[in-house]
């Protein structure tokens, strides 16, 4: 049987207190509260939820999915509703809501490190209320006044649900073919057409769902300047807050899916008898615009669904490796005779172990810096800091949803490879880990489409500047660790130095050829963001080690982050380095290797 999840507080408590500048996020206002005291408390209480609560109901979801009953009603996994339920009433999901809107107002990167557990435990329940968190940033930064004082408060309490519409049969990244329509109609507009691929599109969990749908007014430009935003809510609401009539919307089929089957994956049809009520978010032909908005934050959370599969993947092959007792070993267990022994014992399940475990901290400790910098964007009264963090950010999020999801199905699947043959079975759930995985490579932009961000978007756009910074405070942590008087320090600054400087060839060349050869550029691009991911990876854990060292801990913990972060350097960053080659490269060799 699969083994029941256990938050990994200690690390995340690390990376809150330690590694990301809290004392920065306290001095934010309104976030004075952000003591040690109270993200102690709340990883306890979260903790508890997700192991006890969430977690027993992912190997259930699995075996029995959502249903869709007669009437385009969809039912979820056994337990789900009531879960979510005592979910809703904990106030688990307005933890980072605006307290105009009777959220809690806690930072968003104290959310993120909740939002990690409610993955872990179970990627298909928490898929809810993260596209719901989705359309509360969206609302929230463009929506009206009625808007907000309508749906926000509802949506952040978790009473509502929200989802995002973006994707149709024709239109996939490409969302210049986005041909759903919203004819006006007063004071709103009447939509029609097909949605393909909405996550909770239709459930049970909440008395409303409120989606926010892509469409086209009449006569609106081509392509994608020409696509508007709108909320469409299953039922309408009347003047006083209560629900009207259904609206013309329904589900008419689930997807039958690889993994997540406890998330209903909806068909969505808009308009089947006359046309689906929707109100304009902000001003027409501004839609993509709006929804990067909440696409910006779900890419950071379903890269954080990455860490999360990882982290599980890991705790159950743990388990497993200590469990299971088989052969000989050349490594002897503290106290015990050369003899049979737990395969945790032999040194090549201890590798990969050990593999499995240093990524999913660098992962970790990369997914919080990024929410913390969006705290500081969001935050800061200073508009320079506000602007110099929301940059970092931006630059920070395709590299944690693409590195990050890339890493989780290698680290699921080195999972099933220590359970072996039991890991081809379903009995452990070993299995479940590695197809609930390969789904987050995929949604919310595939790894091709973060990495043409980071490089298009981000890289080229600003010719290199954020990039630069960030190398430039990778130098101040390598000075340190060359000054510090342990050599394993020492060796893990000489790693990290050999990452910088292969980063920077690999921008220097990106900005070189970017514009005069952009298929040059564009044929390294997915292999550009893995590397960055991994020097970035590589830099936290070196900050992670130097903290540890200077702080004087000899505490179980911190020995064991530092060895974490010398295998890091070792055994994962110096083999990336051999990507230099492979970004550099240009395009003549792919196309040869096209048959």
């Amino acid at each position: 049987m699969p083994v029941e999840y256990t938050a990994p507080q200690e690390d995340m408590r690390f990376v809150l207190q330690q590694l990301i500048d809290a004392e920065a996020i306290r001095q934010l206002p309104g976030y004075e509260e952000f003591s040690a005291d109270l993200v102690e408390a709340i990883l306890e209480e979260a903790g508890k939820f997700a192991s006890g609560v969430i977690s027993p109901l992912n190997h259930i979801s699995d075996e029995k999915g959502a249903t869709l009953l007669p009437g385009h009603m969809v039912q979820t996994s056994p337990g789900f509703k009531e879960a979510y339920q005592q979910y809703v009433e904990a106030g688990w999901n307005s933890l980072a809501g605006n307290t105009e809107f009777d959220g809690q107002g806690l930072p968003e990167v104290m959310a993120t490190a909740t939002n990690e557990m409610w993955q872990s435990a179970s990627m298909s329940f928490a898929l809810c209320p993260m596209l719901t968190a989705g359309a509360i940033h969206a609302i929230e930064h463009h929506g009206s006044a009625q808007q907000k004082t309508t749906y926000l408060s509802k949506l952040i309490s978790g009473e509502w649900a929200g989802t995002m519409n973006l994707t149709e049969p024709q239109a996939g990244s490409d969302l210049a073919a986005v041909t759903t329509k919203a004819e006006p109609k007063g004071e709103h507009y009447f939509i029609s057409g097909t949605k393909i691929y909405i996550t909770y599109g239709e459930h049970d969990l909440t008395e409303n769902i409120i989606h926010l749908v892509l469409a086209r007014i009449p006569d609106a430009p081509a392509g994608v300047k020409g696509i508007s935003l709108f909320l469409v809510p299953k039922f309408l609401v009347q003047a006083d807050g209560s629900l009207g009539l259904r609206n013309d919307v329904n589900c008419i089929s689930l997807e039958h899916k690889l993994g997540i089957h406890g998330s209903p994956t909806a068909v969505m049809s808009y308009g089947d008898t006359g046309g689906a009520v929707g109100y304009l978010v902000g001003e027409p032909n501004r839609g993509l615009e709006y929804m990067f908005t909440m696409m910006n934050h779900a890419r950071l959370n379903v890269g954080l669904q990455g860490i999360a599969v990882a982290e599980r993947a890991l705790q159950q092959a743990k388990w497993y490796a200590f469990d299971r007792v088989q052969g000989k070993t050349l490594l002897k267990p503290p106290g015990e005779p050369i003899a049979p022994a737990p395969i945790a014992y032999h040194p090549d399940i201890r590798r990969m172990l050990a593999s499995m475990g240093s990524r999913t901290q660098a992962m970790r400790a990369l997914a919080y810096e990024a929410a913390a910098q969006l705290d500081i964007a969001t935050r800061s009264p200073n508009t320079a800091v506000a602007q110099a963090a929301q940059i970092r950010a931006d630059f920070l999020i395709p590299i944690v949803k693409g590195w990050c999801t890339e890493l989780s199905i290698d680290i699921a699947s080195l999972g099933v490879q220590i359970h072996g043959g039991m890991g081809y079975v379903e009995e452990t759930g070993a299995a479940q880990l590695l197809r609930d995985a390969r789904i987050t490579t995929i949604y919310e932009g595939t790894t091709a489409i973060q990495a043409n961000d980071l490089l298009g978007r981000k890289l080229l756009r600003d010719q290199g500047a954020c990039a630069n910074l960030l190398l430039g405070d990778m130098t101040l942590t390598i000075t340190a660790l060359t000054q510090a008087p342990d050599k394993h320090l020492k060796n893990l600054g000489a790693n990290l130095q050999a990452g910088h400087d292969a980063l920077k060839e690999c921008f220097d060349y990106m900005l070189t050829h970017g514009k005069s050869d952009a298929a040059a550029a564009y044929f390294g691009s997915v292999p550009l963001l893995m590397l960055t991911g991994h020097v970035l990876g590589g830099w936290m854990m070196a900050r992670a080690a130097l903290i540890c060292h200077q702080a004087q801990d000899t505490s179980t913990f911190s020995e064991h982050k530092k060895a974490s972060a010398y295998f890091y350097g070792q055994q994962i960053l110096m083999p990336a380095l051999g990507s230099v080659a492979a970004i550099t490269a240009g395009h003549q060799g792919v196309e040869m290797g096209v048959a």
